[in-house]
């Protein structure tokens, strides 16, 4: 079994900072991608970023310049640094990443069971 848990989420006012961490754990061979998307209420499920095993970074326009992505491969974890927040952020964020599990080797996708980020004055 593969599983990610996801931590940092909360209330912050909006110009304020966040820290998102999820840690991957169980029979793990490796991990490719990782990356976190997020959900606001009556939308769907949008990508906010996403990082290869190799540091490679992507972002969506809304958030490119105030969020970063990054992951410690030797933890398993990837990390989402959120600052300058505004109201239109508060979405719940999820994790997902697409693991090499094994052996024998299996290919999953997992995802994270949501963090809430709430961001109002």
């Amino acid at each position: 079994q593969v599983q990610l848990v996801e931590s940092g989420g909360g209330l912050v006012q909006p110009g304020g900072s966040l820290r998102l961490s999820c840690a991957a754990s169980g029979s793990i061979f490796r991990i490719n991608a990782m990356g976190w998307y997020r959900q606001a209420p009556g939308k769907q499920r949008e990508l906010v970023a996403a990082i290869t095993s190799g540091g490679s970074t992507n972002y969506a326009d809304s958030v490119k310049g105030r969020f970063t992505i990054s992951r410690d491969n030797a933890k398993n974890t990837v990390y989402l640094q959120m600052n300058s927040l505004k109201p239109e952020d508060t979405a719940v964020y999820y994790c997902n990443a697409a693991v090499v599990a094994g052996p024998p080797a299996t290919y999953l996708e997992r995802w994270g069971q949501g963090t809430l980020v709430t961001v109002s004055s």
